[in-house]
């Protein structure tokens, strides 16, 4: 089990310094937006996917949960993305896709977006590249945003980094195969 100020310490860390990363918001309005995150990583295909679906309650930030209760992915299509905890449970997202080390798509809206009314998709896209593995997470969110959709657009990404990047640390360190 990896120490979480460890692995939170180590995903600061690749954030930062990581000439690796790539993040963007690739479209922002009213209705919605689009979110680009990317890392190249030595972790095999078949690692990060097996550390995604089957580990996802080992790395996803606790602060970015409901209870910091259990999150499991139920990976086949109609399959949930859930936490649970106590006789607490939410579902975060559905599973719509699932392409064994490739290509997990989830649909729904992530946090207070829920709250907010707000749906996309969020697509986890695993590519062999360069001696290693291109992990890309892009989410697409559509429905009406009351103000300043572009400060919530940079919110939202930079959480999707830290989630991207904690899957990504998580894989290397445990050498999840």
């Amino acid at each position: 089990m990896i120490n979480r100020s460890a692995l939170n310490f180590l995903i600061a860390t690749l954030i930062v310094i990581s000439p690796v990363c790539f993040s963007e918001v690739t479209r922002s309005s009213n209705y919605g937006f689009s979110l680009t995150n990317s890392i190249h990583t030595k972790a095999s295909d078949k690692a990060l996917y097996q550390a995604l679906v089957n580990r996802v309650d080992q790395w996803w930030p606790k602060d970015h949960s409901w209870w910091e209760g259990t999150m499991r992915i139920d990976a086949f299509a109609g399959g949930c993305f859930c936490e649970t905890s106590d006789n607490q449970s939410a579902e975060h997202m559905r599973v719509s896709m699932v392409v064994p080390n490739q290509k997990l798509v989830m649909i729904g809206g992530l946090g207070p977006l829920r709250d907010m009314g707000l749906s996309g998709a969020l697509v986890w896209s695993i590519t062999p590249f360069d001696e290693g593995t291109r992990i890309t997470l892009t989410y697409t969110v559509n429905g009406v945003i009351e103000s300043n959709a572009e400060g919530l657009a940079a919110i939202v990404d930079q959480v999707q980094l830290q989630q991207l990047s904690a899957l990504v640390t998580y894989s290397e360190l445990q050498q999840v195969d």
